[in-house]
C-alpha cells in the first residue's frame, strides 16, 4: 500500500510537474503573442502618425501651390495690362483740343490704375532716387555736377512691382560724376 501511495504521490508530482511545464509554456506562448501584438500595434500606430503627417504636408503643399498659381496668374494678367497704362500716360502728356475728352481719358486712366493697385500693382517711384539695379534699368547717363552721383534724373518708362515682387524695372536716365 505504501508503494501505491508513493506511486500516486510520484504520479501526482509528475502530473503537477507536467502541468507546471505546460502552464509555463502556455504563459511563454501567450507572453510572446502579446509582445508580438504590442509591437504590431506600435508599428501600425507609427505608420498612422507618419501617414497623417504626410497627408498634412501634402495638403499644405497643395494649398501653397494653388496660392502661388493664383498669384502667378494675377501677375501675368496685370503684366499684360501694364502697356495700356503706358499708353494712357503717353496720351495724357499730349495736348488735346477737346478738354472734356482729355478729362475723360484722365479719369479712365486713374480708375484703371486704382483698380490695378487694389490687385497689388505698385508703381516704382524713380526720379530723384538713387539708382538701384534691382529696380531700375539705366538706358542713358548724363555727366552732371548738380545732383549726387548715381541719382536718377528722369524716367523714360515707369517700373512696377506686384505684391512686393518686381514686375517690370523702371527705364531711367542716371547722373554720373563729370
Amino acid at each position: 500500500m505504501e508503494d501505491d501511495t508513493k506511486r500516486m504521490d510520484s504520479s501526482a508530482t509528475e502530473a503537477q510537474s507536467a502541468d507546471s511545464a505546460d502552464s509555463e509554456a502556455l504563459l511563454a506562448s501567450v507572453t510572446a503573442e502579446r509582445d508580438a501584438l504590442a509591437q504590431e500595434r506600435a508599428d501600425l500606430y507609427d505608420q498612422l502618425l507618419r501617414l497623417r503627417a504626410e497627408f498634412e504636408n501634402f495638403r499644405k503643399r497643395a494649398e501653397r501651390e494653388r496660392s502661388e498659381f493664383t498669384e502667378f496668374a494675377a501677375s501675368e494678367a496685370v503684366r499684360a495690362v501694364v502697356p495700356v497704362l503706358d499708353d494712357f500716360e503717353r496720351a495724357l502728356k499730349t495736348e488735346c483740343a477737346d478738354k472734356k475728352y482729355a478729362r475723360g481719358m484722365e479719369l479712365i486712366y486713374q480708375r484703371l490704375l486704382e483698380t490695378l493697385k487694389k490687385l497689388g500693382l505698385e508703381p516704382i517711384e524713380s526720379e530723384g532716387q538713387k539708382f538701384d539695379p534691382t529696380l531700375h534699368h539705366a538706358v542713358e547717363t548724363e555727366k552732371t555736377g548738380r545732383v549726387e552721383d548715381q541719382t536718377i534724373l528722369s524716367q523714360h518708362q515707369r517700373g512696377y512691382s506686384f505684391k512686393g515682387k518686381l514686375l517690370r524695372p523702371a527705364i531711367v536716365k542716371v547722373a554720373i560724376e563729370p
